[in-house]
């Protein structure tokens, strides 16, 4: 029998924390943007390229998780912002994720050991 493959997202606009649950383990990893960081006087030209620059640099930051996804047959997203609303429109345009079960639910600010309970009573896992 094939064992199912889940995984937790933690997620805000600048910080994912994807919690995989193995035999006898719990593993985190953590995928960072960084976005706006700007060490020069701005005019109204570079707003612009700035707006441009950050939404490039959080769309890389979706396709690093989706690309950790495809590995998963459920996903929970979750986490205080609607980063997790926006990668669930982008996985579901994409149907290399058609047979992926994902699911999203509101969060605060969680501690790691706080996300990690979260993800193990959300896919009721022993331990």
């Amino acid at each position: 029998m094939k064992t199912t493959k889940r995984l937790g997202i933690w997620m805000d606009h600048s910080t994912a924390n994807l919690i995989e649950f193995t035999d006898d383990n719990t593993e985190t990893t953590e995928v960072e943007v960084q976005v706006g960081e700007q060490d020069e006087p701005l005019n109204a030209r570079d707003e612009t390229m700035i707006q441009n620059k950050d939404q490039n640099e959080l769309a890389d930051f979706y396709k690093r998780i989706s690309e950790v996804i495809k590995g998963y047959d459920e996903v929970l997203l979750f986490g205080p912002t609607h980063a997790k609303d926006e990668l669930n429109n982008i996985l579901k345009d994409d149907r290399h994720f058609d047979e992926v079960k994902i699911e999203i639910k509101p969060a605060d600010n969680m501690t790691e050991n706080q996300q990690q309970a979260f993800v193990k009573e959300h896919f009721d896992i022993n331990g």
